[in-house]
């Protein structure tokens, strides 16, 4: 199933807090699903295939806990992160737990801003992310290409907006996965799935190896979007060049190796992960 990669990835943390903060919602999603260092290399490799340079601004909607900010500023003495997130108190634990861990010129390099993702298309930016699958919160055609076009023009000349996507068999059944993690057990709760609407509701919950647990700690009601859906969508919303980065499975473990390729078809799997990247290209436009 799709989050087979997505929580077995592990991110390199300068510092790992202690205490109470291991038995915090947000600490422990940071710790089972997040993986910045992934993405960046991801990100750097396919900006630098079309530009001849790395991308210097990124903005991440839905970014939560602004974990990817963080780790972006730290990534480059000049790099600049943007962050919009509707979330108050998500914004406001980033700003307490993952910022304050920066310096003074590092946090003059992060912007976070408290709004719909719809409305947002300053400042502009090298990258636009969706990542962790959030744009999936849009669930009519008409309101995903309103996003996506608000994605493009949030771009610089030349920026690109990149999204992952998730699918295969096992995405639309009821099932729980669990993944051990060092004092927790990271739980993936498939509860439902509606074939007519496409739609699925998803649960994470955590367990401690020492006792309790948060159940319904982050619960997602999606839409399942298909690639050809998200391609037919960037392109009416302006997107030109568009492409499909399918990841690689490791033949030893079956799971993700978190190394994606560019591909124009694939084999279906009980589970798969995906980057979409789309620019504007002027050599494409009409």
């Amino acid at each position: 199933m799709a989050t087979r990669t997505q929580t077995r990835r592990r991110r390199t943390t300068r510092t790992k807090p202690r205490g109470p903060r291991s038995r915090d919602r947000h600490w422990l999603y940071q710790e089972s699903v997040q993986s910045p260092e992934v993405h960046f290399e991801f990100f750097d490799r396919v900006y630098r295939k079309r530009n001849g340079k790395k991308p210097r601004i990124l903005k991440e909607d839905f970014c939560g806990t602004a974990l990817i900010a963080r780790e972006w500023v730290q990534l480059r003495d000049d790099n600049i992160a943007v962050g919009v997130d509707l979330d108050a108190p998500t914004l406001r634990w980033g700003k307490e737990h993952n910022l304050k861990t920066l310096d003074k010129d590092e946090r003059e390099r992060v912007f976070l801003i408290r709004a719909n993702v719809l409305h947002v298309t300053r400042p502009k930016a090298d990258l636009v992310a969706a990542l962790n699958f959030s744009y999936n919160i849009f669930k009519t055609r008409e309101t995903l290409r309103e996003y996506f076009v608000a994605a493009r023009k949030s771009l610089r000349k030349n920026g690109l907006f990149i999204g992952d996507i998730f699918g295969g068999w096992e995405a639309q059944k009821p099932m729980e996965e669990r993944t051990r993690h060092s004092g927790f057990t990271y739980i993936w709760h498939q509860d439902k799935f509606d074939p007519i609407a496409n739609n699925g509701v998803y649960h994470i919950h955590f367990d401690f190896h020492d006792g309790g647990g948060i159940r319904r700690a982050f619960t997602y009601d999606w839409r399942l979007w298909s690639i050809p859906e998200i391609l037919e969508l960037l392109a009416e919303a302006g997107f030109n060049d568009v492409t499909i980065y399918w990841e690689e499975i490791d033949r030893s473990s079956g799971f993700g190796n978190s190394k994606f390729r560019l591909q124009r078809t694939a084999t279906n799997a009980e589970g798969w992960i995906a980057y979409f990247v789309a620019g504007v290209s002027p050599k494409k436009r009409a």
